[in-house]
């Protein structure tokens, strides 16, 4: 299969120190790795406080602003935000909260996805984050999809990674580097997604 015509998969992320695109970059690498799949990266807009202000219509840097129509037309889901006290960001909650037509439509059933992200702390709400970000998900009917302990480097991280998603921590100065082991589990975690998105579009 071509690069034109392989299946692609959304990478979307919100990131405001770079940790979870980090992870974003991982995990598309991940997918790239499977023959067949191809990763789309995406991301979404800050909330403004100022309901005057509005953020330019294409990013200054970085990837593009997510569309729904990328739901729509990948066949699988990433999805990554910084945790907010124990909870996914609120641009990342804002843009979910606009998909009620794809949910009405059934868009993302069957659909396989994936959660990641990125704390200040140890215990500063990883978990609690990721779960968070399924709620939604599973709502849309999607197939959720984590990183089994066959993955030896959930056995041996000191930071972040986590059978619910891929993770890290960057530290209370956001200083902190993604560790080799947290990017190994991004980078198993993406490869999981395409190969199980490709399985899931083969006709039974």
């Amino acid at each position: 299969m071509s690069a034109s015509s392989a299946h692609e998969i959304l990478v979307l992320y919100y990131s405001r120190n770079g940790h979870v695109r980090t992870l974003a970059e991982h995990i598309a690498d991940g997918i790239e790795r499977v023959p067949g799949a191809r990763a789309r990266l995406r991301t979404v807009p800050p909330v403004s406080p100022v309901t005057e202000v509005a953020a330019p219509p294409v990013p200054t840097s970085g990837s593009p602003y997510c569309e729904l129509k990328d739901l729509e037309e990948c066949i699988g889901l990433a999805l990554g935000s910084p945790t907010r006290f124990g909870n996914m960001a609120a641009p990342m909650k804002h843009f979910l909260d606009g998909t009620v037509a794809q949910w009405l439509s059934g868009a993302l059933i069957g659909k396989p996805a994936c959660v990641f992200t990125s704390t200040g702390s140890l215990h500063g709400g990883q978990e609690s984050t990721l779960l968070s970000m399924m709620l939604p998900l599973m709502h849309h009917g999607m197939v959720m999809v984590g990183i089994p302990y066959s993955e030896t480097d959930l056995l041996a991280t000191a930071g972040g990674g986590t059978p619910y998603g891929a993770s890290t921590v960057a530290g209370v100065d956001n200083t902190r580097a993604v560790s080799t082991e947290q990017a190994r589990l991004a980078v198993a975690l993406g490869k999981r997604l395409a190969q199980t998105a490709l399985k899931l579009q083969r006709p039974l």
